[in-house]
């Protein structure tokens, strides 16, 4: 495993932890993409389709939403928690992670290299600041943020914990353990995000394994429901903020997010006649050219 890996370098701390106006998260999302479309060119490996469809979910979280300070990551016990139980998105996650300042831009190279703290799913090896658990084992990340959210009410702390899905995940019977488990316990302090593009690696979600009616599921295991366009991020943000609004929650909550896999760049959008085609598919060197002239030029920084 490599050595020494750094974090962003302390001065520039908080300069984008916190971006204020949509169209500047807009923006960050842009760049995030830019990012998945360089790591995953590089790499010639990874997940496409559900990390660029998440880009406006993670920017929002991370630049927005969450009470989080990537160089007290390890110290800190009473900031908001994120798991992300798909891991096969990973880039879109380090993209985030990078830009927010919990590692430097330059470890975006490594993406799938061997000794890279940044592997194909997120791994808890190398102790990467942001990321807590291994994951891409699907279906098990639930039952891990539930785990935390217990903990943390059990220790008197006010946090927020998160768990990313995918909707094809939730064809998993653990998803369902651990959402009983959750309303038994009435854990308010758990949100749980769901990928809702209706896609996954063999074809659409409804054909391979329904798991519709999805918001009545939720529901039935006592769960509050929301919806939102997750492509949409001033949709996504107010969604999170009302439902944190109303005080100490007795129960948990889950938003189902409407995405589209590979937004940002038409051509990997789940328009295609083969919807599933970009799910595990790299771009390669001559897509990665020309999808980064459709999403304009990095402005955040290198890479």
């Amino acid at each position: 495993m490599a050595k020494d890996l750094k974090l962003y370098p302390a001065e520039k701390k908080g300069t984008l932890l916190e971006l204020d106006s949509i169209d500047d998260l807009k923006e960050m999302a842009r760049q995030v993409r830019r990012d998945i479309v360089r790591m995953l060119a590089m790499a010639n490996s990874g997940h496409t389709g559900g990390s660029l469809g998440m880009a406006d979910i993670f920017t929002a979280l991370y630049f927005r939403l969450l009470l989080h300070k990537p160089h007290e990551f390890w110290e800190k016990h009473d900031l908001d928690m994120v798991f992300l139980s798909n891991g096969h998105i990973a880039p879109v996650w380090y993209s985030v992670l990078a830009r927010a300042g919990y590692f430097s831009l330059s470890e975006l190279n490594s993406l799938r290299q061997v000794n890279s703290y940044l592997q194909g799913h997120p791994t808890s090896e190398s102790k990467l600041p942001g990321i807590r658990i291994a994951s891409g084992s699907l279906g098990q990340g639930l039952s891990a943020a539930v785990g935390a959210a217990l903990g943390l009410r059990m220790d008197g702390k006010q946090s927020d914990v998160f768990c990313l899905m995918g909707d094809g995940e939730c064809q998993e019977g653990q998803i369902w353990e651990a959402a009983m488990s959750a309303a038994h316990y009435g854990l308010g302090n758990l949100i749980g995000i769901v990928d809702y593009n209706n896609l996954q690696i063999d074809g659409e979600v409804t054909d391979v394994m329904s798991v519709e009616p999805f918001a009545d599921k939720w529901r039935a295991f006592g769960w509050d429901v929301c919806h939102c366009n997750g492509n949409d991020i001033e949709d996504f943000v107010s969604t999170i903020e009302n439902l944190r609004a109303g005080g100490k929650r007795s129960r948990p909550s889950v938003v189902l997010a409407t995405t589209v896999m590979g937004k940002g760049v038409h051509f990997f959008e789940g328009s295609m006649p083969d919807n599933s085609n970009w799910h595990g598919k790299p771009p390669s060197k001559e897509d990665a050219v020309k999808a980064l002239a459709i999403l304009g030029e990095t402005v955040y920084g290198d890479f």
